[in-house]
């Protein structure tokens, strides 16, 4: 018998962060070349997959992890992800592109980012570079540093707050520029 490793017959692809739970393996599909006779169950939308933003899409071949719902990380010190998407709990220190909190995740500790989504909670030292989007249902306390801040109704920032920009140059804000901060309908 001949294993074979790769595409399933029966798999199709789908675009990452399209929020649809992946069909259940078949029997026999790994290492049989038998063809599966029963159907793919139907998918059905993850609950506890965030609404998709163009603002957090990871490009293709990005690093991204990935910790699951009732999954408990600590102490650890996160590097070279370009992700980090957290359904779970996460005690750490991180440097990275893009974080994304689903609702029930919780981040704990120190990060640097690019980007961050929030719907659930982070506690500590966060520095946004870029944007800082806050949702209904997140909440951002401690040290909050961010370039630009999105806030829905019912979101929650609070704490030792400060704009970037005004941070690194109060010349820019002399010059007319003034810090951003948008609230979202």
């Amino acid at each position: 018998m001949a294993l074979q490793f790769g595409k399933r017959d029966n798999e199709q692809a789908r675009p990452l962060g399209s929020g649809m739970a992946s069909p259940r393996p078949t029997p026999g599909a790994y290492g049989s070349t038998a063809p599966s006779t029963s159907s793919p169950e139907p998918q059905t939308p993850a609950a506890s997959q965030p609404a998709a933003s163009t603002a957090t899409a990871t490009p293709e071949g990005g690093s991204k992890l990935i910790v699951g719902p009732n999954i408990k990380l600590k102490g650890v010190e996160i590097q070279d992800c370009d992700t980090l998407f957290v359904e779970g709990t996460v005690e750490a220190t991180m440097d990275s592109r893009v974080i994304q909190i689903a609702q029930q995740g919780a981040f704990k500790g120190s990060a640097e980012v690019d980007v961050a989504e929030v719907h659930g909670t982070i506690d500590g030292n966060l520095t946004v570079r870029q944007k800082l989007v806050i949702h209904a249902t997140g909440k951002v306390t401690g040290r909050i540093r961010y370039g630009k801040v999105v806030i829905e109704e019912g979101g929650q920032l609070s704490g030792d707050v400060e704009c970037a920009a005004a941070a690194t140059g109060k010349a820019t804000q002399a010059a007319g520029s003034k810090p951003s901060m948008a609230l979202a309908a």
